[in-house]
């Protein structure tokens, strides 16, 4: 499960890679504001989609490095409900998630075995996804926080994306490829008030693409071992 995290990737996930680095460079730089904070979070948060679409727990520790970044990012806009989603949830569950993927490696040990879920698992997520939106909503907007629905929105989707990582579901893809969405809304907004922040947006969007990458592989993983 600790193995090399690069050296497994296949020539298609190479170019997946090298082609969403290089697609974020070139909005970064066409938007005229080589912003070093936004680059190196979005170049870690691609690289840990990549690795977690392997199923390898390499990224799960980027993903904590990505947190950090994106908190410190999420607070120079005021978007509270991002800083403290990614810091006070994202963070702590992918630490979380990366003693459980080591705690139960597949048959091969290169990467995390699939769970199924279950009803329990079904019924938690719904029962503390409700109690997580409804009190972010009230934090939130003490906080007078920009964009309210959508960055609350945004809180649930966090939620159920890292806690579907976290019991090591094939649908984590999809819980972050949902967030990917409401994010991708969330900085073209912010980005009509400073168009530094379209660069954020474009970073999203291929988030998007590599998480729906993410979800399939796992998904004709799953299958194979059924």
């Amino acid at each position: 499960m600790m193995n090399h995290p690069i050296k497994d990737l296949t020539k298609k996930e190479w170019g997946l890679w090298i082609a969403s680095i290089g697609t974020i460079l070139t909005a970064n730089i066409l938007s005229g504001n080589m912003d070093i904070l936004t680059i190196a979070a979005a170049c870690i948060g691609i690289t840990s989609l990549i690795l977690a679409a392997k199923g390898n727990v390499w990224a799960q520790i980027l993903m904590i490095v990505f947190s950090i970044l994106y908190g410190i990012l999420s607070w120079q806009f005021r978007y509270w409900g991002e800083m403290i989603t990614y810091l006070g949830m994202t963070l702590p569950m992918a630490v979380w998630s990366t003693i459980t993927w080591i705690r139960h490696p597949a048959e091969n040990g290169k990467e995390v075995a699939i769970q199924k879920l279950r009803p329990r698992h079904i019924w938690g997520l719904l029962f503390w996804g409700t109690i997580t939106t409804a009190v972010f909503y009230y934090i939130l907007r003490a906080l007078d926080t920009p964009n309210l629905v959508f960055s609350t929105i945004s809180v649930t989707t966090s939620f159920l994306a890292a806690a579907l990582t976290m019991l090591r579901s094939s649908y984590y893809a999809l819980g972050y490829a949902s967030n990917d969405l409401v994010l991708i809304v969330l900085w073209i907004l912010a980005s009509l008030e400073s168009p530094e922040y379209i660069p954020v947006a474009v970073n999203f969007a291929i988030f998007f693409l590599n998480d729906m990458y993410g979800f399939i592989r796992w998904k004709k993983r799953e299958r194979a071992y059924a």
